[in-house]
């Protein structure tokens, strides 16, 4: 009666977690310090309250799958102005999906491209997935019927793909592939030259690459480029490449549910289509409040200023240890520790603070090689003064 595929849906990071430290309780005395779960602590523009009261009399009405015209404007202004995308390349109901968040459209696009059985083969059709790996991925890879294969990232392929570790066989069976630049956990970014050989590689092998592109507004440095921009500036089309964009972690909305997915409109229109079976859609006042957020960027200028200041307090309070590594975007600490497990435990027990080992988010090779197992992670996502608290306790237990 039940799809088999489901029992190798892995388990949550968070029920893991909640698993290893069952039974501890922080000390007497202490306040708990969350820094498990990546949801944004400060605050949102005080306009979304307004476009969502302004608009209240819209809640009951039924929503169109492609999204009001204010919104596909601001969504694709900002595209324009943040990456350069010319206008008239992004397309209403053709190559950009509002989404109600972005994790439904992570889970369901696989459907779209990949087929029962691999062309020429007996074998399934094959999904590849960053290790570690945000587990929506993996499970969208099952639902699809394929095969998710996990391609380890590591300190020495900058924690991106090693794309000269995937057999012509491996690229011959694949569907699709995933990208998160910047990357979660470890916040590195994917330069255009490694974008462009991504892309030319999936338009040879005609594999759709997905590029989770969350994080791209929370940078420390250069900002991070998009497979968009990679994919013009080789032959001037969107093919093969989708890329997708949240408020939850640009604007700090993660309950607004409100991102889109933007690119080659072959695989979008199918997309759409597939949505109006049965995906969720953004109600009405909240896709006026969105409009709003992607057309103002002077908010997102004040959440970079706030990440940047909480990794300015953990690197002068951990920087000398071996393990530190500031991350080039993104708003999680990836560090490296001797038994991740163990130092996760006597964090929550010694010290109040909770952290999630890195082996939870990723899986282990043919080889026994998980390579999340000596890191643990860290949401640097609550205000300056719990930081420093926070980091303040973590430096006697590493």
């Amino acid at each position: 009666m039940l799809n088999p595929a489901l029992a190798d849906l892995p388990d949550s990071p968070f029920s893991r977690m909640t698993a290893l430290i069952d039974g501890i309780d922080p000390p007497d005395g202490v306040t708990p310090l969350l820094m498990s779960v990546g949801e944004p602590q400060n605050a949102y523009p005080a306009f979304v309250a307004e476009a969502l009261a302004e608009n209240a009399h819209l809640w009951g009405k039924y929503v169109s799958p492609r999204g009001t015209d204010a919104l596909n404007d601001a969504m694709i202004g900002w595209l324009g102005r943040r990456f350069g995308v010319p206008a008239g390349t992004i397309r209403p109901g053709e190559s950009i999906a509002p989404l109600a968040g972005t994790r439904e459209g992570l889970f369901l696009l696989p459907q779209v491209v990949t087929p029962r059985r691999a062309s020429d083969s007996n074998q399934p059709p094959a999904v590849l997935i960053p290790n570690p790996f945000y587990h929506t991925y993996a499970g969208a890879a099952l639902a699809a019927g394929a095969e998710p294969v996990f391609l380890n990232t590591t300190q020495e392929t900058r924690y991106l793909p090693d794309l000269d570790a995937v057999s012509p066989d491996l690229w011959a069976r694949t569907s699709l592939a995933y990208l998160c630049s910047p990357s979660n956990p470890a916040g590195t970014v994917a330069d255009l030259d490694y974008l462009k050989r991504f892309i030319a590689i999936a338009r040879e092998h005609d594999v759709c690459l997905v590029v989770d592109e969350c994080y791209a507004e929370l940078y420390y440095g250069d900002p991070p480029p998009s497979a968009l921009q990679a994919a013009l500036d080789l032959d001037g089309t969107l093919d093969n490449v989708v890329v997708f964009h949240s408020l939850s972690k640009r604007s700090s909305l993660a309950g607004l549910r409100a991102g889109f997915c933007a690119g080659d409109p072959r695989v979008l229109k199918p997309f759409l289509k597939l949505r109006d079976y049965g995906a969720v859609f953004i109600p009405l006042p909240s896709q006026a409040a969105a409009a709003r957020l992607w057309a103002d960027d002077t908010h997102v200028e004040a959440n970079r200023a706030y990440y940047r200041r909480n990794f300015e307090i953990a690197e002068a309070v951990l920087g000398d240890h071996p393990g530190f590594t500031h991350p080039e975007a993104g708003f999680f600490l990836w560090l490296r520790v001797d038994d991740a497990e163990q130092v996760a435990r006597r964090l929550w027990a010694e010290a109040g603070v909770k952290v999630v080992p890195g082996a939870y988010f990723g899986r282990p090779d043919a080889a026994g090689f998980n390579p999340g197992t000596p890191y643990i992670r860290l949401a640097m996502v609550h205000d300056a003064t719990t930081i420093d608290a926070a980091m303040r306790r973590i430096r006697p237990l590493l």
